[in-house]
């Protein structure tokens, strides 16, 4: 990461530890695949007689938009999982159901513009770009099992665009130990950016950096004393309250009041009494979009008088939405440029894919985080030539020095696994609409 920004604060989980516990698990979903196929070939022995008459009543269970993909391609022996002579696999855990549902769609709704931008001009040396995602609703353990699936039994070359820190702490592991690339997960936790994990290519700026910028610009803007912190009671809650915490201490201060609320609820209001008792000047908050709408909403009906600024992991378009008439004045930081600027080089190429893809949908901040993903992987796929290999892949994203994708810069190094270290400052106005903002003051009409 540029400048001093690429600090790193956090540790990664032990991951020789997780392999050995997530060796017994693989072990033991074997030898579950292994009894069923036993199971299933003596029901089709002793059924063969009447084969041809359709299924005994036991019907298939009904395919999701998130499991269906084109069938799985044999690979050359020579080649790696995922890889064959016309197509490259990617898989995706995310949400795509709950409270970060939107989060979810919008990554992959980006990812795959850009697979089939590419597709549409031949693919990558003539390999097609194909994408199968599964549902973790935003939970750990889901995106353990999803993660192994993908791995084990689609055989994916790689995984993109995961969405969460606790679903991130939980999958990471399982790709390390796999030796699979994790590409571009939608988090700026600090542990994924520990050089550690050779594994792990992050697009984003963290964490660290946006409340970095956020206390920064809370006591330059406005001379603010009295700020306070709203985060989600869990990894990635913690991981945004300790970069609020350390901004302040670098400045000799410390929040006035701190809330909590846990994962996948809306359950805020007793945080928010926790938040009133501090007689906030401004208020940050770390979650997903539902629950700090609703903070945000129950705050301006009890007239509590503070600024609100709220990380991007919130997911922009669907925090506005929900929001409504209490939006006007929020600030939320952003980690790309500006989606509808299309001045922008690399936004006026997304929005042509877009078009292309899906012509209704509506560009935002998650889904050109999506489009920037699969940019970066199409980079690192045409850096390897006809020979794709994992390791090739890695390396050649980690020494290419400068990755220029449309004028978006991306650098990486031997011990830096982030590319961009770009913060951008969004205001929501009273139109219902993000606009870029200059400083705290530039709220505007």
């Amino acid at each position: 990461m540029a400048g001093t920004t690429g600090t790193l604060f956090g540790s990664p989980v032990n991951p020789l530890g997780t392999a050995y516990r997530l060796g017994v698990v693989r072990r033991s979903l074997v030898v579950f695949a292994l009894t069923a196929a036993v199971i299933a070939m003596a029901a089709s022995l002793a059924g063969c007689s009447s084969s041809g008459s359709g299924n005994d009543g036991g019907a298939e269970p009904a395919s999701t938009p998130e499991d269906t993909v084109p069938p799985a391609e044999t690979a050359s022996p020579a080649r790696e999982p995922g890889i064959s002579q016309d197509r490259v696999l990617f898989g995706q855990s995310a949400a795509f159901s709950g409270p970060a549902q939107e989060l979810g769609r919008n990554m992959r709704l980006g990812i795959e513009a850009a697979f089939h931008e590419v597709n549409q001009r031949g693919g990558v040396h003539g390999r097609r770009l194909d994408l199968v995602s599964r549902d973790d609703a935003y939970e750990p353990e889901a995106a353990i099992a999803n993660t192994l699936h993908l791995i084990d039994q689609e055989g994916v070359f790689a995984l993109i665009g995961a969405v969460g820190t606790p679903t991130s702490r939980s999958a990471t592991p399982v790709a390390s130990d796999a030796g699979v690339p994790y590409i571009a997960p939608f988090t700026g936790a600090a542990f994924l950016r520990d050089s550690q994990w050779q594994n792990v290519i992050n697009l984003r700026a963290s964490y660290y950096q946006e409340t970095e910028e956020m206390v920064a610009r809370l006591v330059g803007d406005l001379g603010a004393e009295r700020i306070a912190v709203m985060y989600q009671d869990d990894s990635f809650g913690r991981a945004g309250y300790r970069g609020v915490r350390g901004a302040l201490e670098r400045r000799g201060m410390e929040p006035v009041s701190i809330g909590v609320y846990p994962r996948n609820t809306t359950a805020v209001k007793s945080g928010l009494l926790d938040l009133q008792r501090g007689d906030p000047q401004a208020v940050i908050l770390v979650g997903a979009y539902q629950p700090v709408a609703a903070l945000i909403a129950w705050a301006k009906k009890l007239d509590v008088d503070a600024v609100f600024m709220t990380v991007s992991f919130v997911g922009s378009n669907a925090l506005a939405k929900e929001l409504g008439a209490a939006g006007p004045g929020v600030f939320v930081t952003q980690v790309v440029p500006f989606p509808l600027d299309e001045e922008v080089p690399i936004v006026s190429a997304y929005h042509r894919a877009l078009s292309a893809y899906e012509p209704d949908a509506v560009p935002g901040f998650v889904s050109l985080e999506g489009y920037l993903a699969g940019r970066l992987a199409i980079k690192g796929l045409d850096n390897c030539g006809s020979e794709v290999s994992r390791a090739c892949f890695l390396d050649g994203v980690r020494n290419a020095g400068v990755i220029d994708i449309e004028g978006f810069e991306l650098r990486y190094g031997a011990d830096d696994n982030q590319g961009s270290d770009a913060v951008f400052l969004t205001v929501i106005g009273q139109d219902g609409q993000y606009r870029p903002a200059s400083t705290l003051l530039d709220v505007g009409p």
